[in-house]
């Protein structure tokens, strides 16, 4: 869809034919579906007599289903192989140069959100190229089906108009077809490969969270063992904006507890929101001298010797 010619005359232009005839051949091929607008652009390259390029909306948002609606089967399965490996590939050693040449020098709070823009603004490049050539792309497929149309049927309407509707028109199985493969990659995403992104940073957190926790409850041991009391107003800084540590005198779901330290995660963002409000706590037995930990977390995610709630 790139790399096409604009070479005067566009290709398989057909100049035998008559105005009203080419015209009536493009609305066989084209289809009831915004009809007006593709003859319209058809129309300027006849008359400038050579391509180039204009903005296609569609193209530039849903290049692949577009494709699919429009009968273009076999380009969509190149476009769906070799231009979205050819976009990745580009995405990757961009990726790979910036990280070594750049990304050293950003915080590293902005690298995931740095990576993400480098590969957005890549993406961008190649749809807005896409959109640009789309319709000088749709008019070349026009011109390639309308010339077999002719050569084969040269004095055949019935056989030319059924050549032209069965190459073109839409497909509104392809549209749906299209929009679904979408929907399954997202899934596939979803399921598969964000779990294993995610998992790092979760175990991370996780960690933070019960480190966090034990440091405080040792400290609050030796307070109590000391005291006798639970330490409630004990100062303390916690370096961590993922992970709030409080000291209570109770502890949600532990019935018999005069002093517990809570950690609760909060403010992760996605795909890790559902660690938001889980808790790791140390509480201390009622009428005696042990420590027990509990967790809101499930039995795959909770600390060791920590049990769930």
């Amino acid at each position: 869809m790139l790399f096409i010619e604009t070479d005067s005359p566009p290709p398989f232009y057909q100049e035998q034919l008559t105005a009203a005839k080419r015209e009536q051949l493009d609305k066989w091929f084209i289809g009831h579906r915004t009809q007006r607008y593709y003859l319209k652009r058809f129309a300027q390259f006849d008359k400038q007599g050579y391509l180039s390029p204009k903005w296609h909306w569609a193209a530039f948002f849903i290049t692949f289903p577009w494709l699919l609606y429009r009968k273009r089967y076999m380009d969509a399965i190149v476009y769906s192989v070799a231009g979205w490996s050819f976009i990745q590939l580009n995405i990757a050693i961009v990726l790979v140069i910036f990280e070594f040449v750049a990304m050293s020098y950003i915080p590293d709070a902005y690298q995931m959100a740095t990576r993400l823009g480098i590969a957005a603004m890549i993406w961008l490049f190649w749809a807005s190229m896409v959109a640009r050539w789309t319709d000088a792309y749709y008019y070349r497929m026009a011109r390639r089906e309308i010339a077999d149309a002719v050569d084969d049927h040269p004095r055949d309407d019935n056989a030319q108009q059924a050549h032209l509707r069965r190459e073109g028109g839409v497909s509104l199985f392809g549209l749906g077809l299209g929009f679904g493969l979408f929907a399954f990659a997202l899934l596939v995403i979803k399921v598969q490969f964000l779990p294993i992104i995610a998992k790092p940073k979760a175990n991370e957190i996780l960690f933070n969270a019960y480190d966090l926790t034990k440091t405080t409850q040792n400290r609050v041991a030796v307070i109590y063992q000391q005291t006798g009391q639970c330490p409630i107003d004990l100062p303390f800084n916690i370096d961590d904006p993922q992970v709030l540590v409080r000291i209570d005198t109770q502890v949600p779901g532990v019935p018999k507890t005069d002093c517990a330290v809570i950690g609760t995660i909060h403010d992760v963002k996605f795909p890790l929101r559902y660690l938001n409000e889980q808790t790791v706590a140390f509480y201390h037995v009622e009428d005696g001298d042990s420590w027990q930990c509990t967790s809101s977390l499930n039995e795959k995610l909770a600390p060791p010797n920590c049990s769930t709630d």
